[in-house]
């Protein structure tokens, strides 16, 4: 029998885990395993080393749970603070409160969601398409696109209406949603548009904003 195999044999005998053996000995883990294929022996400690290490797993859970939970508390409450001092500089400009009135409106209020509005309305997709750019400066190339159609409304035609109607080039439209079923009236002859930023930290801003302009109003 190769002389390392019964090393190996011999150190998993003592309960020593693959990562152990394969430093002790300079045999790759998957060399070990199947070495230790069908081993009564290996399968024992195997065992033994997962209640063992158990409580060390789920003490390591909890502890990068907890930290990460400070971070994201540390990280939401520079957001709020943030849109505090920003909040008072643009509470004058009107472009400012009128995306926020219509993210009040029509938008996503869920914090684990993207900043997203939703709305068959051009004007509406024009404004807040504003909004984001100018009164937020959120690059343009951040900004993306979804569209819901219903299977009798066409696919380009609707991408160009809303391609003119944001100003976002097409290759920022994410690939369109279908319902089935006819559109019931002709106000929907261009589907839905959903206007998506993919940022947590801006969409805590945006909620903390709206609280603040509720209280001002």
């Amino acid at each position: 029998m190769n002389p390392k195999k019964n090393l190996a044999i011999s150190l998993r005998q003592q309960n020593k885990s693959y990562n152990e053996i394969s430093t002790t000995l300079g045999i790759a883990k998957s060399t070990l395993s199947e070495w230790f294929k069908n081993n009564r022996d290996s399968e024992r400690v195997k065992r033994l080393l997962s209640r063992a290490n158990s409580p060390r797993v789920a003490e390591r859970i909890k502890k990068f749970v907890s930290t990460n939970r400070e971070k994201w508390l540390k990280w939401r409450q520079q957001a709020r603070f943030e849109a505090e001092s920003e909040f008072r500089q643009q509470a004058s400009k009107p472009l400012f409160i009128a995306g926020l009135m219509l993210y009040w409106g029509e938008g996503d209020s869920k914090t684990k969601n993207p900043l997203r509005l939703t709305n068959s309305s051009a004007d509406m997709i024009a404004l807040y398409t504003k909004f984001l750019h100018r009164a937020l400066k959120v690059p343009k190339e951040k900004i993306r696109v979804g569209l819901i159609l219903y299977k009798d409304i066409s696919q380009k035609q609707a991408e160009k209406f809303w391609s003119e109607t944001s100003g976002l080039p097409r290759n920022q439209f994410y690939k369109t949603q279908y319902i089935v079923g006819r559109h019931p009236t002709k106000r929907l002859e261009n589907g839905i548009c959903m206007i998506i930023v993919n940022s947590a930290y801006l969409k805590e801003k945006v909620l903390k904003w709206i609280d603040l302009l509720a209280k001002t109003i």
